[in-house]
């Protein structure tokens, strides 16, 4: 096999999640099929030996490209051949390959002005989301609702997106496969929103999207460097989940520095 292949097979079953090899055939450990138990003074039996088969990699075939998963590689397709934000979501209302989508209520595209000066980017939709259609309703949106309102700030004048916009069933973290399928659509509605400033609330979206290796009490109140994928580069702003604010209320004033880092660089 070629060096570029195997790497490419590699990163096929790392993104798949396989995380070690076993053998080609299940085995019963508990059988006595050749394999003695470390616990056991028993001498281990005779067993026939026989050549060992290599194991083939995954084919190279249409959706799989260089080792990408193949959801990522429609989601890609699909999010390259929006060229509005209305088309986006028609994309994304067909695109069936992420299965959030199968147990989620509605998708939870965006909220705010398309254009405005300011993207806010959150993980994923809660059970209100999923329930109303629109990001950041719940309790954790009102409070950024609050949080807008104090730098002088509303939803009309702003415009609010997830990485995902399917709810995970329990309102558990979207998992790595989960939030890859869906990647290429928030990147492509990132530059069809064309703000000036992107906000990124909370852990899941400053790692996604801005590469933060650091945890988001951290990262929070950094400026980073986001590039879209039509060339233009942006400022990003790492800040903390109103969510996590409310279950950790003493955060807020760490939260009231970075809201009023984000109002000196738009000039309010």
């Amino acid at each position: 096999m070629e060096p570029d292949h195997a790497a490419a097979a590699l990163r096929w079953w790392s993104q798949a999640g396989v995380e070690f090899a076993v053998d080609e055939a299940p085995r019963n450990h508990f059988a006595g099929d050749g394999v003695r138990s470390p616990f056991s003074s028993t001498p281990e039996p005779p067993h026939e030996t026989r050549a060992e088969t290599p194991i083939a990699p995954p084919a190279r075939r249409a959706g799989v490209d260089g080792g990408r998963p193949p959801a990522e590689i429609t989601a890609r397709e699909l999010a390259a051949s929006a060229a509005d934000l209305a088309t986006l979501r028609s994309c994304l209302e067909a695109f069936e390959e992420c299965s959030l989508k199968r147990t989620a209520t509605q998708l939870v595209f965006a909220d705010g002005r398309p254009g405005s000066r300011v993207m806010f980017i959150g993980e994923a939709p809660g059970g209100d989301e999923d329930r109303i259609g629109r990001p950041f309703v719940g309790r954790a949106g009102q409070l950024l609702d609050r949080m807008l309102k104090s730098i002088g700030l509303d939803r009309g004048q702003v415009y609010i997106a997830n990485v995902v916009p399917w709810r995970p069933p329990g309102n558990r973290t979207p998992t790595l496969q989960e939030t890859q399928a869906c990647l290429p659509f928030i990147k492509r509605q990132i530059e069809l929103a064309s703000p000036e400033i992107l906000v990124c609330l909370g852990a899941s979206a400053a790692q996604t999207l801005l590469g933060v290796r650091e945890g988001i009490t951290r990262a929070r109140g950094t400026w980073f460097a986001y590039h879209c994928g039509d060339g233009r580069t942006l400022r990003a702003l790492a800040m903390l989940h109103p969510a996590y604010l409310l279950r950790q209320p003493g955060q807020k004033r760490q939260a009231w520095a970075d809201l009023r880092t984000l109002a000196r660089e738009l000039r309010l």
